[in-house]
């Protein structure tokens, strides 16, 4: 079952445009791997194997930066995985973990932390050491079949792992009683954002002010909106998850930058043909927007054969086309440079990438519309304004302006599969690439050459 699971996971070989770089498994080394423990009584060993697309979800530090992302399968089907026999949820450890390994995992998170959940019998399993231990943590998630290992072998574990610089993250100890003995060895402590309240504050408080030792830091997933994350934050939290990330907010009086403003007006000329030589003086004239520029071309993402040193000549090899792309870039990065609208830039990022790379069979103009597509789908949550202002400089096709404001489409249709796959939103997933006529696969590809290229990008 396994042979099957990775063969039709992996089918295909690199995703286009992008080399993935063999991680700690070359493709001639067997993965290594352990028999999973028992089936419980029922379950259909012989079913067929589940097709999986990988999603992440944004971790965000007290910063209100992007810390790390976490990273998990979801089935196609409208099913999730963990509910299934520990069995099965030792197949799909196995398969997500030997995706970001092929992945280059450490490549793809640059500075950034891997917060991956497997099964508490999984983390005996050999292929967990390969990956980056000083940018992983582990969360142990109990599982209700038969096969739970004994919590002094499962802390052993814990505590050998983080030997070689991994950090646990145990589940909430009011919660999973069982593992409040550990709490203590733990690095984090990850909670259920629903079920918080000031009376489960006051508890858990109490707990950790029993410890001997640094309390661990706190983790609140599934936060949907913004109050529910300020509510964490005030108290104390450290780490925070769900998708508020992208969360709209009423931005009615909300006015664009001066700094935003330079750069329109700069993309309106290059949108009227104005000619190359008055486009030159009207980008050095700006020291910080030729600098941002040039730090765009010469990045590992847009892969020049030699660095730029002067516009003229970075204008000369980007191509006016290129230009307009890196001016909407700067236009929405000028400001994104602190809390939430850094992190929503970094999504757009991705979401742009990901959509040119679902559409690489098409023509040219087409794909930079698509990645057009996906970079402005945020840009109110960005620059903290309407959308219809904040598009209003660009002179956009209209196919695209249609788009970003829903009329239904292959292009609409493309953005929410990747939307789905940030928010790992099982239905939306299925139904979003069934409607595109994408493969699992194939939007797994994309979707980590996407994160890959916006860590490059932003390097």
């Amino acid at each position: 079952m396994l042979g099957r699971l990775l063969k039709r996971f992996f089918r295909g070989g690199s995703a286009p445009e992008a080399s993935a770089k063999q991680a700690s498994f070359p493709p001639s080394a067997p993965i290594p791997q352990r028999a999973p423990p028992t089936a419980s009584a029922g379950a259909s060993l012989g079913s067929p194997a589940p097709e999986t697309f990988l999603c992440r979800e944004a971790v965000l530090g007290r910063d209100e930066r992007i810390a790390g992302y976490q990273f998990m399968l979801r089935e196609a089907g409208h099913r999730r995985l963990y509910p299934r026999s520990r069995r099965v949820a030792h197949l799909c450890s196995e398969v997500l973990v030997t995706t970001l390994l092929r992945a280059d995992l450490g490549r793809v998170l640059g500075p950034r932390l891997a917060f991956i959940e497997v099964p508490d019998s999984f983390f005996d399993h050999p292929s967990l050491t390969a990956l980056p231990a000083h940018q992983t943590v582990l969360l142990p998630r109990p599982h209700e079949d038969a096969g739970a290992p004994d919590l002094d072998a499962l802390f052993a574990q814990c505590r050998r792992l983080q030997g070689i610089g991994f950090r646990i993250a145990l589940p909430d100890p009011l919660a999973v009683a069982n593992y409040a003995g550990f709490v203590s060895h733990a690095n984090l402590i990850w909670l259920e954002g629903q079920g918080l309240d000031a009376g489960h504050d006051r508890q858990l408080r109490q707990l950790l002010h029993t410890l001997n030792t640094a309390p661990p830091a706190l983790l609140v997933r599934r936060l949907d909106t913004l109050e529910h994350f300020r509510y964490c934050f005030k108290s104390g939290a450290h780490y925070f998850q769900g998708p508020f990330v992208t969360c709209r907010e009423n931005w009615d009086a909300g006015h664009l930058s001066p700094n935003v403003g330079r750069v329109n007006t700069l993309i309106a000329r290059l949108r009227n043909d104005a000619p190359t030589a008055e486009i030159i003086p009207l980008i050095k004239q700006d020291a910080a927007l030729s600098l941002r520029l040039l730090r765009y071309v010469n990045s590992a993402a847009v892969a020049l054969p030699e660095k730029m040193s002067s516009i003229e000549r970075a204008l000369m090899m980007v191509g006016r086309d290129k230009l307009y792309r890196w001016l909407i870039l700067l236009a929405y990065g000028a400001d994104a440079i602190e809390g939430r609208a850094s992190a929503a830039m970094e999504a757009a990022l991705v979401r742009g990438r990901m959509l040119e790379l679902l559409g690489r069979d098409r023509l040219a103009p087409e794909r930079e519309s698509l990645f057009l597509v996906g970079l402005l789908s945020l840009a109110d949550v960005i620059l903290r304004a309407p959308l219809d202002k904040a598009l209003a400089p660009l002179g956009l096709d209209p196919d695209i302006e249609g788009t970003l404001g829903g009329r239904p489409g292959p292009w609409r249709d493309l953005l929410e599969l990747a939307i789905a796959c940030e928010h790992a939103n099982a239905q939306g997933l299925e139904d979003a690439a069934a409607r595109c006529r994408i493969t699992p696969q194939a939007a797994t590809n994309c979707h980590l050459d996407a994160l890959r290229w916006a860590m490059e990008l932003q390097a």
